[in-house]
Formats: C-alpha cells, structure tokens, sequence
C-alpha cells in the first residue's frame, strides 16, 4: 500500500466503525499481502489527526482506541436530529459513579458511607448495563463484598484516554467533595453526549430520574 491508499483506508475504517479501533485491530483488518505494519498505520492516524483538527468533527484517542467524534460546538445541533433526548442521570446516579470513578476500587457499602443512604439497586445495576463500571474484585471481609470500578467504555463515553485525564478533584471526604465531583462528570459527559461521528446516540437502558432518589440527601444540587 502507498501511503496516501494507508490513508484512505484507515480512515474508512475508522468513519464506518461503530466504536473505537486500536492500532492491533486496524493492522488485523488490513491485513494482507503489502498491509501496513503498526509503524505506518501510527502515522496514518497523525496524519489524519492533524488534517481534521479545528474541523466540525475530529480524530480522538479514547481508552478504547480511536475514533472519530464531532466537535462538543455541535452538540446542541446535532441534538435537532431527535425528537427525543435520552433521560437525564439523575444527582444519585452521579454521585454513586463519581465515587466509583475518584475513589476507586471501592464498596457498596464504602460508597453509603460517604453518602450516608443506601445505594439503590437500580442505579448499580444500570452503570453496569450502560457499562460504565464493572466488579473488578472483592474485599477479604466477612460478606465479601464486591469492588467497583469505571471501565474503558466510562472513558470512551467522556472522550478520555485514561483515568488520570480525569477533571483534577481533591480526595472525596464529604457530601461537598461529593457534589462537586458529581458536576464535574455531568459537566464532562455533556460535552461527549451526542457527539459520535454519525450522531448516533448509543442504546441507553433506563436511567434511574428524580423520582428515584433514595433521601432528600440525594437531591443536592
């Protein structure tokens, strides 16, 4: 392959998939006689990166690879395409990932602690389902209680390559850290809603809204 064929193809590639691709995939599904080794394909996506910067849709890397994204300044307009938006998350849910996400791994019962109700049963079992968290092990305490932790399907959603590209918050200690650390994540998602290539937003199952809440110390706001 000559390089301007390298990048068309990657950048096909990349357009037509509906999620990220890593350098190993892309080399796997160029293989053949002549295929690009990872070398080439690495300079296929800078080149592409640096071609589509300041443009409406852009080139990124995500934990889960690279894909492209429209720009987060297209985001309300893109949201004109639908008649229905997805459900807000609710303050509960946010701050029950915020923990996750800042204080990870982490309890259930470590995660009541600090926001000082039980955690609901729906909001755990739907940042599994979106796959934003996962059970990464367990506590060696009577119970064994399982521990939390965000995935790279979290980090693609906010457009992040790793946990340290993280909005910057001091250790969460109170309801006050808590809040702030819930803004900032809707703060960051907001920005990514919306936002794929082809404006399609990802299938979402029911999100838990205000009437879900489990105490008036979930309302913060």
């Amino acid at each position: 392959m000559i390089e301007e064929k390298i990048l068309g193809c990657v950048e096909a590639l990349l357009m037509a998939a509906d999620g990220p691709l890593t350098v190993a995939r892309l080399e796997t599904l160029l293989a053949e006689d002549g295929a690009p080794d990872r070398k080439a394909i690495r300079t296929a996506l800078s080149a592409l990166q640096s071609d589509y910067a300041g443009r409406a849709v852009n080139l990124v890397e995500v934990a889960g690879g690279w894909r492209f994204r429209v720009s987060a300044d297209y985001a309300g307009l893109l949201g004109k395409l639908w008649e229905e938006r997805p459900p807000k998350l609710s303050r509960a849910l946010l701050e029950t990932l915020a923990l996750i996400a800042y204080r990870q791994p982490i309890s259930r019962g470590e995660i009541e602690e600090v926001r000082g109700v039980s955690v609901s049963s729906s909001i755990i079992k739907t940042l599994l389902e979106r796959e934003w968290v996962r059970v990464v092990g367990y506590r060696e305490v009577p119970g064994r209680p399982a521990l939390f932790g965000t995935t790279s399907q979290f980090l693609d959603d906010l457009d992040l390559k790793r946990l340290e590209d993280l909005p910057s918050l001091p250790e969460i200690r109170d309801l006050d850290d808590l809040d702030a650390a819930a803004e900032r994540l809707r703060n960051a998602g907001s920005e990514a809603q919306d936002a794929d290539e082809d404006g399609n937003a990802s299938p979402t199952p029911e999100v838990p809204t205000t009437d879900d809440l489990d105490s008036p110390s979930d309302a913060l706001h």
